[in-house]
């Protein structure tokens, strides 16, 4: 094809050439008179000019090609993670490690293109061999050059490091990915030292209150066979935990088993703390602070009746399947010794009665607050009903018991119902209800409508209020245990009964946070290598979110120093970034004011000090030189740095490659054709009309 097209090209600059030849013979055949050398050189202009614009004709395009040299990327990383500079290897210079580290960038410089890194919790460019990082992420720094460094000519990776890579895991598919040799630098040193070691603590972040929980320390120690310790939990600096550890071997790894009691609520604090032996290279590891969430989740559920039912003891089921409640199920005149103000939300079921109407119980319940779900039947006394709440107003009669069936209100969103719901509410039986109109004083969320025999209406049969800040609800008719029977007759898969019942029981014990003025962290424990967040949210008196005036905090320590700060605002709400803070306890006092009244929030958070980087403290070589084995490349002690120049130098796969840049110009764009082409035309012009031929 190429042959082809110069063949073309060559005919066509021919065929120009002979046009411009024969326009200018044409031209100037019959001027004889003229002089000899000056009727040649007008018949060569003229020839140029044609063929130059004959050129243009065929040749709307030229071709051009030029060449780029790309050196081969040579990348330095440097380990700048606190292991490598805590545990030395005998013999170790540091100084004039650094030293022969820069020199052997500065040579690389005249041959290589250079990028140099360093890396610990973070990548950052150029050298820095203080070894203050607080993590060690090789697999970060890797993936990172893995996106700088796409479609590059790496040549090779010189990775300084000791190996011991506690974040982001193994970096060796990654290194694949380069396609490039990788020059590991064996930092650290392999040989045991004394050392005792907390290496990891399993615990769940969340308990219960006077529940007990579980902690699983795994202890381990190297060259320490015969010696003594102790481990020890302590709590607000008291200690609630102590045994003694003896160790029996080298290496020595066993797993404790700690049972602890949660006994305050909040987020608590607990230090593990193993005493130091003698001589240990390193105490930092020795010790580590857990976080854990105590919760009073067991809210107490008080299940109120006159008389036993069979609905009862269904109800009694789906709510104690939530472990998180306290179920009380109190009859007749038990209920006059209970105080409502002890519970988060109580069931009355059928109260008042018709033969019990639960007297002093009843004159208690409307001077409290609790949360109430009310439940009508044949027994209840509904003008009693009437008279105790002032939302809901049944006009009806005990006398007529009508059968209603449940239908699901899809537009029901107070909670999350059963998918399943709708499709088997039609094989549950009838409840028992009231006959009679039901008139409600506000807002409800009505979660089932009344199918009475197959008339869909409009009349609830289960629906919620809020009403002032308190919750109510509401259950028109008895008989909901054979809602239960039915389920388990037809085997259904399912448990909707159940999940209704404690979606209902959930929504209405909830408390609502109704304060104006929220402040809160992004979560309660942060790394002391993490930037610690805070969202504040301001609301007016209709509860619509403001962020017009300023919200500032003042954050303490435990030694009392202060750090003041001034949110910033978002679209509806406030946020603050206050930068990564010392290890340690902090509270929180966040105001604003907001017309004449002024707001306070306050709270707490930890900044837990990292023990990763002492965790382990022998060097991992063997990574490393697998890292170096599998791409091709080739391990170092810090003493033999100069010969990976020689090494880089010699590799035939890290060369300088050539890339060829075809483009396609449009002739009419080179401006100098045409000051060519005037050019001409006018020293033709001239001579012409010098000589009488114009």
């Amino acid at each position: 094809m190429n042959d082809s097209f110069s063949l073309y090209t060559l005919l066509a600059l021919l065929g120009c050439l002979l046009a411009g030849a024969l326009f200018a013979w044409l031209l100037y055949r019959k001027t004889e008179h003229l002089d000899k050398r000056l009727r040649y050189g007008l018949f060569a202009i003229r020839t140029i000019v044609v063929t130059i614009i004959a050129s243009l004709l065929f040749f709307p395009l030229v071709r051009s090609i030029s060449y780029d040299l790309e050196k081969p990327v040579i990348i330095i990383g440097q380990d700048n993670s606190l292991s490598v500079g805590a545990i030395e290897p005998k013999g170790f210079n540091k100084q004039q490690y650094e030293k022969e580290m820069q020199d052997l960038a500065d040579k690389l410089l005249e041959k290589y293109e250079v990028k140099i890194y360093n890396f610990s919790d973070s990548i950052k460019s150029g050298y820095d061999f203080k070894n203050k990082g607080q993590l060690s992420n090789a697999s970060k720094f890797i993936s990172q050059l893995n996106d700088e460094l796409l479609n590059r000519n790496v040549g090779s990776v010189i990775l300084a490091t000791d190996g011991i890579f506690n974040r982001g895991g193994s970096p060796l598919y990654d290194l694949n990915k380069l396609k490039a040799p990788v020059y590991t630098i064996a930092l650290g040193d392999t040989i045991p030292k004394k050392d005792l070691v907390i290496a990891n603590v399993n615990h769940n972040s969340l308990v219960y209150l006077d529940n007990e929980f579980t902690l699983e320390v795994q202890v381990q120690a190297f060259e320490s066979k015969g010696e003594q310790s102790r481990i020890s939990v302590t709590e607000g600096g008291k200690k609630i935990y102590d045994e003694e550890l003896q160790i029996n071997s080298n290496p020595f790894v066993k797993n404790i088993t700690i049972k602890l009691k949660a006994t305050k609520l909040g987020l608590q604090k607990y230090t593990i703390q193993l005493n130091p032996l003698k001589d240990e290279i390193s105490e930092r590891n020795n010790a580590q602070n857990i976080f854990i969430e105590v919760i009073d989740a067991k809210q107490k559920i008080l299940l109120a009746s006159a008389a036993p039912h069979p609905d009862i003891a269904a109800l009694k089921q789906a709510i104690t399947l939530n472990k998180h409640y306290d179920l009380k199920v109190a009859l007749g005149d038990d209920l006059n010794a209970i105080n409502p103000n002890d519970y988060s939300l109580i069931i009355l079921y059928q109260l008042p009665a018709l033969q019990n109407d639960g007297g002093v119980f009843i004159n208690k319940l409307q001077q409290s607050n609790v949360p109430l779900w009310y439940i009508l039947g044949a027994q209840s006394n509904l003008y009693a009903f009437n008279k105790m709440q002032n939302t809901v107003n049944f006009n009806g009669s005990n006398n007529t018991i009508q059968e209603a069936f449940g239908v699901v209100n899809t537009g029901f969103t107070t909670f999350e119902m059963n998918a399943s719901l709708d499709k088997q509410m039609e094989g549950f039986d009838p409840l028992q209800a009231p006959f009679g109109e039901i008139k409600i004083n506000g807002t409800a969320q009505v979660a089932l409508k009344q199918r009475i025999g197959k008339i869909k209406t409009e009349s609830p049969q289960l629906f919620f209020m809020n009403a002032d800040g308190k919750k109510t609800g509401y259950l028109i008719g008895e008989g909901i245990w054979r809602w239960k029977l039915a389920e388990a007759q037809n085997e259904q898969k399912t448990d909707v009964f159940n999940t209704l019942i404690s979606n209902a029981v959930q929504y209405l014990a909830v408390k609502d946070d109704k304060r104006k003025f929220k402040v809160y962290t992004a979560k309660n424990t942060f790394d002391e290598n993490e930037n610690v967040l805070i969202n504040a949210v301001l609301y007016n008196d209709s509860y619509v979110s403001v962020n017009t005036p300023d919200v500032s905090i003042q954050i303490k320590n435990e030694e009392g120093k202060a750090y003041n700060f001034l949110f910033s605002r978002t679209e509806t709400a406030y946020q603050l970034d206050a930068g990564m803070l010392p290890a340690g306890n902090y509270t929180y006092t966040a105001t604003t004011t907001l017309g004449n009244k002024k707001h306070t929030a306050q709270g707490l958070f930890y900044v837990n000090a990292l023990v990763a980087e002492y965790q382990q403290t022998i060097a991992n070589h063997q990574l490393l030189n697998t890292m170096s084995v599998q791409t091709g490349g080739k391990m170092y002690m810090p003493q033999n740095l100069s010969h990976i120049l020689n090494d880089i130098s010699t590799n035939d796969q890290i060369k300088t490659l050539s890339y060829e840049d075809r483009k396609y110009e449009e002739l009419i764009n080179f401006k100098w054709v045409f000051a060519l082409i005037v050019t001409l035309l006018t020293l033709e012009w001239f001579l012409r009309k010098r000589n009488g031929e114009i």
